[in-house]
């Protein structure tokens, strides 16, 4: 890797992630210094989303930035196992940790939807342009084709709706 690849800012790497840069995503791949920034990424979103749902009832922004790391961990995990058990990608949960974490980069437009008659529009640009920058995370750690980071982000994210739903069956909670 290039040495002046890792000297790029936490802002550098959310606007390289958010714009599909394959490169920021082997970067933040390979970087096992950056698993915390990828936090706050997740963080940083999570905040944004509870500003942006202040006014539509959504969990408190502690609630939401718990729930969405949380999501985080088990999302990555989930796809780490279909990817590399079910697809023969190539990685491991660290390198799905990070350029996940990346990929949530779009979501810190989301406190966008606070404002009145745009909130929903705002809310389904960004999860398009997260599904795209997670096929694109996927893609860059699995070190596997597109087809194959397709299947493994649908049979992932099925298998995490699902136990996300058990969850919350068992805890009677929304927040899984």
């Amino acid at each position: 890797m290039d040495a002046t690849l890792g000297r790029r800012s936490l802002v550098d790497r959310m606007r390289g992630a958010a714009l599909f840069d394959v490169a920021t995503y082997e970067e933040v791949e390979h970087d096992t210094s950056a698993t915390g920034q990828a936090a706050v990424v997740v963080a940083l979103a999570a905040v944004a989303s509870g500003i942006g749902n202040a006014f539509r009832g959504g969990p408190g922004i502690l609630a939401g930035v718990v729930a969405m790391l949380l999501g985080w961990v088990v999302w990555s995990g989930v796809t780490y196992l279909v990817g590399t058990r079910l697809f023969g990608g190539m990685a491991t949960w660290g390198e799905l940790l990070r350029t996940l974490g990346f990929a949530q980069a779009p979501g810190v437009l989301l406190v966008a939807a606070i404002v009145p008659g745009l909130g929903w529009l705002v809310i389904l640009a960004v999860f398009l342009w997260t599904l795209g920058t997670g096929f694109v995370a996927i893609r860059q750690a699995l070190d596997v084709d597109s087809g194959k980071a397709l299947m493994t982000a649908v049979v992932a994210w099925v298998a995490n709706a699902l136990a996300t739903w058990i969850l919350g069956m068992v805890f009677g909670s929304t927040l899984f």
